[in-house]
């Protein structure tokens, strides 16, 4: 009972028993010293008398007896103890003096066997014992001080936060499997990262060393090929991830039914390079197709367009780059219709280049504004329109590009099961601003044409995503899952993807991704990561010291399963997510929290015997500029073709207005005589009319007054 009175009584009980242990103690020292006791003077004739009494209960015969009857006197005491808990005192301090007091208080008996004076070895056994005695006394005092839950042994709550894993191998023909090892309480356990359903999107995010392609890109190409995929890579750091998939490719082709071909646009190295034309004009079916291939360059080269999609300044050359596309892919069934064309087409002089639109009907709702603006004078409100579109894709205007881009190696159909592709599109870090735009076309063309029923699973892999611009990525992601094309989306940043995007898609595209397997991010895409990830259930204990006693607390409680900080303190190679799962392939463990396990050695080692992408051809500089010299006057010849159709179609109709204008002053004539004929008979009928009355009149002057009136009825 913790009351008042049981507290003294277990005190005094306590007190009492140490004072036995000291007793005892004291007369072993008085029975063993006796001589030097006597020496001293410090013995008297009554206290003989009554230790030699104590003496004959057996207790005290030799000196091992008395010394484990203290001990045990002193280890009773000790267990009543009950101290006020002290955080700073630790298991070595207490054993310390412990097992120093115990040495001490045995070994002081070696000080009988050295020779010198009674007196000295006296002194020297009764100090180093009672030292001993102190110091055991001392450790186990400091025993029951000690806290044997210490709140401050997981300082950064680690084990605390760990939570259960899926530990088992879930594989499917679609599937992307990560070993990987997390910590349960301590205990470090072998795990799966089993993105069974890639379809449903995936989302790579980390900062720059977090292990994006190292430890997940690289084996989302590897198993997809593996598994017969199609694939599209956006390599932003040419040739980092096209080389790994060339030589996979090589390794797994025989997984394939057909062969797949290998393809790479390369703006660097035109000896590595295929030549595609993204305009391609049988993939441009109606008008539509034109304004979306528009509004992607354009975005793609003023990224802060993005936000301001509906303005009339952002609208208006996005418009009039749409009429120029699809005039040319009118234009005797899309001769010309390449974007370098497009490019040339654009710098017409305004008179001519209206002009020549005009001819085409459905453009000519496209560029009646910028016709209306120029027949108005309203000069400064054209340049408005148009220049942005000019100077945007002035920038494009490279014998390089306009050689890649008006070549027809390939199509962009990337999942045709009679002819599947892999298909690299290169980037370049220092040219981003320029390559960007028109690797953005090529993707919207290629994944218009990739997201269809009744092809090849395929496979997207976008590295550094926000470097490029893909109008509508939402709506692909929502319904590519079921034409079995496999999504995979790498970023920095959240931060980064609103930048580029926009807030509102940014929060769309994050928001509707099935996978998530996330590196190190700070900031607010920590804080959001860990709030879609949930909250489990956590020890929280509390521990309360004051003078008189300790209280110690244990409870529960939800907090988050990866908080942010954790997040933001990630190291390389370690990564947190969450996974989506099947109707028929249930995952009940999807929250993960492991280090992806690689086998450094042997990547190395596979990645030094990696071969080239071999060359496709030698392109000299003479081609490359007759090339583009080519395009120029292809452009000049139908500009001047066209104004002949048009000079010839004024003249015929000036012909044509004289013609009519013949035509209509004898018409006139005719029916000016016509009307001069009429007059000159009604002027005949009214004479005959008036004679006729004249000889009535004269004929009424002869009648009788009677027959006046019914002669006239």
């Amino acid at each position: 009972m913790n009351t008042g009175e049981d507290t003294q009584g277990l005190r005094k009980i306590v007190d009492f028993t140490r004072l036995i242990s000291i007793f005892i103690l004291t007369i072993h020292f008085y029975i063993t010293c006796y001589h030097a006791f006597e020496a001293w003077h410090w013995t008297a004739t009554i206290t003989d008398r009554i230790i030699s009494n104590i003496a004959k209960t057996g207790l005290f015969n030799g000196i091992i007896k008395p010394k484990l009857a203290t001990l045990l006197c002193l280890a009773i005491s000790l267990v009543g103890i009950k101290g006020r808990k002290d955080e700073k005192i630790g298991y070595k301090s207490i054993f310390a003096y412990l097992i120093s007091g115990m040495l001490l208080y045995w070994l002081s008996v070696l000080f009988f066997y050295i020779p010198a004076s009674i007196n000295v070895i006296a002194a020297c056994y009764i100090i180093l014992t009672g030292i001993g005695y102190l110091l055991m006394l001392t450790g186990g005092a400091w025993l029951s001080r000690l806290l044997k839950d210490k709140l401050n042994k997981d300082v950064f709550n680690t084990d605390n936060e760990t939570f259960p894993q899926e530990e088992r191998l879930l594989e499917n023909e679609y599937s992307i499997n990560l070993p990987a090892k997390y910590n349960l309480k301590g205990k470090v356990r072998d795990s799966w990262i089993n993105v069974i359903n890639p379809m449903r999107s995936l989302l790579v995010s980390g900062s720059p060393g977090a292990g994006k392609s190292y430890y997940v890109i690289r084996h989302v190409i590897d198993q997809h090929l593996k598994k017969g995929f199609s694939m599209l890579i956006y390599d932003f750091k040419f040739d980092d991830l096209s080389k790994i998939a060339y030589n996979k490719l090589m390794t797994y082709k025989g997984n394939y039914q057909v062969k797949p071909a290998f393809y790479v646009i390369n703006f660097d190295d035109l000896n590595r390079s295929h030549r595609c034309n993204p305009l391609e004009p049988d993939g441009m079916l109606d008008i539509t197709d034109a304004a979306e291939a528009s509004r992607t360059i354009m975005m793609g080269l003023n990224r802060e367009w993005i936000r301001k999609q509906g303005d009339f300044f952002v609208e208006s050359p996005i418009n009039f780059l749409t009429a120029l596309i699809w005039y040319l892919r009118r234009y005797e069934d899309g001769k010309y219709c390449t974007l370098p064309h497009v490019i040339e087409l654009m710098q017409t002089d305004y008179e001519q280049l209206f002009a020549i639109l005009q001819r085409e009907e459905e453009v000519q709702a496209l560029i009646n504004p910028f016709i209306l603006a120029y027949n108005n004078n309203a000069k400064a409100q054209l340049e408005g329109q148009i220049a942005s579109a000019k100077i945007g894709l002035s920038r494009l205007s490279s014998p390089t590009l306009y050689y890649v881009l008006s070549g027809n190696d390939f199509t962009l159909d990337l999942n045709n099961p009679k002819a599947p592709k892999i298909i690299c599109l290169g980037n370049n870090p220092q040219k981003l601003q320029t390559y960007g735009a028109v690797l953005s076309l090529y993707i919207s063309r290629l994944i218009k044409q990739v997201n269809q029923k009744g092809k090849l699973k395929s496979s997207l892999i976008f590295d550094e995503f926000p470097t490029i611009f893909f109008n509508n990525m939402d709506s692909l992601i929502a319904t590519a899952r079921s034409n079995k094309v496999a999504t995979t989306l790498a970023v920095q940043d959240f931060s980064q993807l609103k930048k580029d995007y926009g807030a509102e898609q940014a929060d769309v595209i994050t928001g509707i991704v099935g996978n998530i397997i996330s590196g190190q991010v700070t900031n607010d895409t920590a804080k959001k990561l860990s709030e879609n990830f949930g909250k489990i259930v956590q020890d929280k204990n509390s521990l309360t010291i004051n003078s008189s006693d300790t209280s110690f607390s244990k409870a529960t409680q939800l907090d988050y399963a990866i908080p942010a900080s954790k997040i933001a303190s990630l190291s390389s190679g370690e990564f947190v997510g969450i996974v989506a799962d099947n109707p028929e392939e249930r995952i009940n463990l999807k929250l993960f929290h492991s280090e992806i396990q690689n086998d450094h050695e042997a990547i190395a080692k596979e990645e030094a015997a990696y071969k080239a992408i071999p060359l496709i051809g030698y392109v000299s500089p003479e081609d490359v500029e007759e090339n583009y010299k080519q395009i120029k006057a292809e452009i000049a010849m139908l500009i001047k073709s066209e104004m002949e159709k048009v000079d010839a179609s004024k003249v015929q109709n000036k012909e044509d207005t004289a013609n009519t204008g013949t035509k209509q002053h004898e018409k006139e004539i005719s029916e000016l005589e016509k009307i001069k004929d009429e007059s000159l008979d009604i002027s005949k009928e009214e004479t005959q009319s008036g004679d006729e009355q004249s000889k009535i009149e004269q004929q009424g002057l002869d009648r009788p007054d009677d027959q006046d009136i019914s002669y006239y009825l």
